[in-house]
């Protein structure tokens, strides 16, 4: 029995190994991350541009193109560097961990440079420096102090120096968000009476807005640096010092802050430049005119038209990354049912345990511990092979619970009649006792791969922009949650009907000769 159970199980060793051969054949036409290491390529350096104004953002007359005044002063720290430089996208809460693992050599997103900050990563000097500044409606409560806020609700985002301001004073009710949109939207809604946010983006984000202003005279000082690994990249930095240094003197970084009317009281102090060169503010009025030109129906309608590539390009790598880790999870979950019912007592074990500690703990974690994780063990995935391999070994538990209690189902009788006609343990299994157990498990199956098509959106955090980052990063830059919302919406719903419908057929084909419909 159990030694054509190994021969059974070598069968899907096959079926693994074919989908490693898959997820390969991806990796080359480039869906994983590229090596660091090589000469030829250019430096990398990483931004949150989903939802990033004005540091790094996708330009909103042109998605497919990057704009901010981080981006151009990384383009232009490139030209005083004698380097080419990459873009590399990564969710916010994973650009410090990727970092660290090496997939780029800096990291520049508003990172404040603090004693809290300095512990963990390495900055360079500062390339802006800037206040904090509060935001209210028009046509609500009015504060221009900090000791004003005390005893209202006021929102600001995580881990910056605007929450660290907010925490002294206790009597005031904080509220923190990841995203710069939900901010302004709460505030806009009422369920916040104020923001205290960088004043880059109480800018951006507040006097674009008529609904809302920005109050009172600036708070504080913030200092914007490029982010390194902890000592590491000691003569990297160095040169980056040196080219900002260069652009400060020949002004070149006054000018990209000019013309995005960012040129700060607390710059020119830092700069020691009091110039006032006649630079007129075009990548700002170029914002606010696209921001004020998308109110109609026609051009809402037009914005959606130009949505379709973006999010045809998220559904592709939803679908293939949704996919790949079903056909991983399938079949390591029948693996591990199959051990359970019928391997010796240890290994029984070890597929249980399996099975309890990965529905045991959350899937985000997995994920995060595949990629940022295992390369601390010499295991280096790319971010599409690390997103299959951590939803791929997630589902393949509920898999294995779904395919053993379909096996358990299955009569006895059918085992036993099975081996009255001559045949092997292993051919009764693969041919009278695992059909009619895939029959009863397949409505369940397809219910599992819908679920996983969902939660692929999880992949977002190491660097894959599939439908949902898709998402974000469009509805957080045009404030427009209804609209994208819906259209995102019914991607997933598309993705996923044909799978119904494929299932449908499969189960009808299944099915015993006495129980299909006539």
């Amino acid at each position: 029995m159990k030694h054509g159970l190994r021969h059974f199980l070598s069968r899907f060793v096959m079926v693994r190994s074919g989908l490693l051969a898959v997820l390969a054949l991806v990796a080359a036409f480039g869906l994983s991350a590229p090596k660091a290491g090589f000469a030829a390529e250019p430096l990398r350096w990483a931004a949150d541009a989903s939802a990033d104004v004005p540091y790094t953002f996708h330009d909103l007359k042109d998605q497919s193109r990057l704009t901010g005044y981080e981006y151009e002063l990384m383009q232009e720290l490139g030209r005083h560097m004698g380097r080419d430089l990459a873009f590399v996208q990564n969710d916010w809460d994973g650009l410090i961990p990727g970092l660290q693992r090496g997939l780029y050599a800096m990291v520049i997103c508003g990172i404040e440079i603090t004693p809290e900050h300095a512990e963990g990563i390495d900055f360079s000097t500062p390339y802006y420096v800037t206040s904090e500044r509060i935001v209210v409606r028009r046509n609500g409560p009015q504060f221009s102090r900090l000791e004003d806020l005390d005893g209202h609700v006021v929102g600001t985002i995580k881990a910056t120096q605007a929450e660290r301001i907010l925490a002294g004073h206790p009597k005031v009710q904080v509220r923190t968000y990841d995203e710069e949109t939900n901010v302004f939207m709460d505030l806009v809604n009422g369920r916040t009476e104020a923001i205290l946010i960088d004043g880059p983006i109480a800018q951006y984000y507040g006097a674009t807005n008529p609904a809302l202003q920005i109050t009172g005279e600036p708070i504080g000082r913030v200092a914007y640096g490029i982010a390194f690994a902890k000592g590491q990249n000691a003569a990297l930095r160095e040169q980056v010092n040196t080219a900002l240094a260069a652009m400060l003197k020949d002004g070149s970084l006054h000018t990209i802050l000019a013309r995005w009317n960012l040129w700060s009281p607390e710059m020119a102090q830092f700069a020691q430049d009091f110039s006032t060169p006649d630079i007129a503010p075009t990548e700002w009025q170029s914002y606010v005119a696209a921001q004020q030109g998308g109110a109609g129906w026609t051009e809402r309608l037009r914005r959606y038209v130009g949505f379709l590539p973006l999010l045809a390009k998220g559904a592709v790598l939803t679908l293939a990354v949704s996919l790949c880790a079903m056909v991983l999870a399938v079949a390591l979950g029948l693996s591990l049912a199959l051990l359970r019912l019928y391997g010796a007592p240890w290994m029984a074990s070890l597929a249980g345990l399996y099975v309890e500690i990965v529905r045991g703990t959350p899937l985000l974690i997995q994920i995060l511990f595949i990629f940022y994780g295992l390369p601390q063990f010499g295991i280096n995935l790319g971010p599409f092979l690390a997103g299959v391999m951590g939803l791929g070994l997630n589902y393949a538990a509920y898999e294995a619970e779904n395919y053993r209690a379909g096996l358990q189902s299955v009569a006895r009788g059918q085992m036993e009649a099975a081996l009255a006609l001559n045949m092997t343990h292993i051919q009764a299994l693969r041919f009278v006792v695992v059909p009619q157990a895939f029959r009863l498990v397949m409505p369940v199956m397809t219910n599992d791969f819908i679920s996983l098509l969902k939660d692929s959106s999880l992949v977002s955090v190491i660097t894959l922009t599939e439908l949902t980052q898709t998402y974000i990063r469009l509805s957080s830059t045009y404030f427009d949650y209804f609209g994208t919302g819906l259209m995102v919406g019914g991607a997933y719903l598309l993705l996923g009907l044909p799978f119904v419908r494929l299932a449908r057929m499969a189960e009808k084909k299944l099915a015993q000769p006495h129980t299909r419909r006539r």
